[in-house]
């Protein structure tokens, strides 16, 4: 599996745990042109990976308990906002405005899931606020792609021309990408470290995050997924909002596991945020770059403030380049980089089987702060790690990354064939399958096999293997368990999901 091997040397790993990674492959699963996939099992093979290697440490182990990747769960986790129930309720994922769109000389995706956003674009197209996405239709179909994406950025919105794999190879935002390892990871000081406690290596459950405290200043999808499976690790994570801006309320649903949720004014309050910041651990940020800046939360300023703190940051597009300071989205970084074109066809563009760039980036995002702590134990210093959905995407789409070309899609069913409005292809089992084992063995049905396995080694089980429910706040769950899996590890969430906002802004 040298996708494995990548994803875990770019975290900062060492190739002697790698012999502890075994995967259950199931070729039925995450189909696309690209190989995502290969991309997904890497993702959560290195933050399985670099969990079992921190709860060794902590619980001074002999060996780091064995991992095991099930392709089955890995593409339930990937399809986790999808697969999201509520009372039996399914998600609302994507707003009417959210969709590709034809243009003047071809296609524009634009996202409007936020209300804030969607005024934003209907204030460019001079539409009234309850315009139909017919009207939308009619006035892009006007307009050029490059002019519309100029003019709603502009105007603090969100719109991305379809660029093919070429050009956007010659966008100047594409060579900063380029120029930058899959995960940034800077020492800036030689800051004590704050010694974790031992972890009891008889305990029933392995918690190699237990005692963490995380500051969660994170939003869609990527910063949460991360977040999120640090809480499953036993982080105590708190996700601060501003009071201003919901969440929406699946997505926070669906990334809200484990973790409390508050909110904080930090024009106003920023004695309580300073409160926070003096006892984290982690720091896990996901605005666009500069956006927390004039608050001093840029991540060299929370380091000066707090020595020996790890601080995350996960942006679309990468905190450098001309679209350093812009917004962005999964959907729109696979248009701009050539993927919705790759996975397209000859008159429409595609999308990715899930939103692979954020739950992939997502699992890196928290296997880099896991590391992190990791070398902290033994070398102290604050951390700074930075991922960007942008580089990921290069990394799926290029010979460095998973092998090229070595899944091919599946023929749909006409139910899930993609079309220009879908936020993602075909989702196979997205509906009903996959989640994890207990970490000691493949699921009911697979096969387990070692670093190099045989794409379709293991048959499809149960699809509800994958599935747990869980009563909460907000009703009867139904959700996809945990992918993260390795020997003696947790197999689900502690807690579930609370209302947006309920808790205080304080550690337990």
């Amino acid at each position: 599996m040298p996708e494995i091997n990548e994803a875990w040397l770019a975290v900062g790993g060492t190739p002697g745990p790698l012999s502890r990674v075994s995967a259950v492959t199931r070729a039925d699963t995450l189909g696309a042109r690209l190989p995502v996939r290969n991309l997904a099992r890497a993702c959560v093979g290195a933050c399985a990976l670099a969990a079992a290697e921190l709860g060794a440490r902590r619980a001074g182990l002999a060996e780091v308990p064995a991992v095991t990747v099930d392709d089955g769960a890995v593409a339930a986790a990937f399809h986790s906002e999808r697969l999201l129930r509520v009372d039996g309720r399914a998600p609302d994922t994507f707003a009417p405005l959210s969709r590709f769109w034809r243009t003047r000389d071809g296609w524009v995706r634009t996202h409007a899931n936020y209300p804030h956003h969607r005024d934003r674009l209907l204030r460019v197209l001079g539409l009234p606020r309850d315009a139909s996405p017919e009207r939308v239709a009619d006035r892009l179909a006007g307009r050029s792609a490059a002019e519309t994406e100029e003019a709603v950025y502009d105007a603090g919105g969100l719109a991305v021309a379809l660029r093919t794999p070429g050009q956007w190879q010659a966008h100047a935002q594409a060579a900063e990408v380029a120029a930058r390892p899959l995960v940034e990871r800077d020492r800036p000081d030689t800051a004590r470290a704050r010694v974790l406690p031992a972890l009891d290596p008889d305990a029933a459950v392995l918690l190699p995050a237990a005692g963490l405290r995380v500051l969660d200043l994170t939003r869609v999808l990527a910063g949460p997924v991360a977040t999120r499976t640090l809480a499953l690790l036993g982080a105590d994570v708190l996700r601060v909002d501003p009071p201003r801006l919901p969440e929406l309320p699946d997505q926070h649903a669906d990334t809200g596991f484990g973790k409390r949720s508050a909110v904080l004014d930090l024009t106003t309050d920023r004695d309580t945020f300073e409160e926070l910041l003096g006892r984290a651990d982690v720091v896990v940020t996901g605005y666009r770059p500069g956006a927390l800046d004039r608050f001093g939360l840029a991540p060299e300023d929370l380091a000066a403030r707090r020595p020996g703190l790890v601080v995350a940051q996960v942006s679309a597009w990468g905190a450098y380049g001309p679209w350093g300071g812009r917004r962005g989205f999964d959907s729109l970084v696979q248009v701009a980089t050539g993927i919705a074109v790759t996975e397209g066809t000859a008159g429409e563009p595609g999308a990715l089987p899930a939103q692979a760039l954020d739950h992939g980036t997502g699992y890196l995002l928290a296997a880099a702060v896991l590391r992190a702590l990791t070398e902290q134990s033994y070398e102290g210093g604050s951390r700074l790690v930075r991922l960007a959905l942008a580089r990921t995407a290069r990394w799926l789409t290029s010979g460095t990354g998973p092998t090229p070309n070595s899944e091919t899609r599946p023929t749909p069913d006409p139910e899930t064939r993609p079309t220009p409005n879908s936020e993602t292809g075909p989702t196979p089992n997205s509906e009903t399958g996959p989640a994890p084992n207990s970490g000691t063995g493949p699921a009911p049905g697979g096969e387990a096999s070692g670093v190099a396995p045989a794409e379709g080694a293991a048959p499809r089980p149960d699809p509800d293997a994958w599935l747990a429910e869980t009563d909460s706040a907000l009703g009867r769950l139904r959700h996809a368990r945990p992918a993260v899996s390795f020997a003696g590890g947790p197999a689900g969430w502690r807690r579930p999901p609370v209302p947006w906002g309920t808790d205080p802004a304080a550690w337990w």
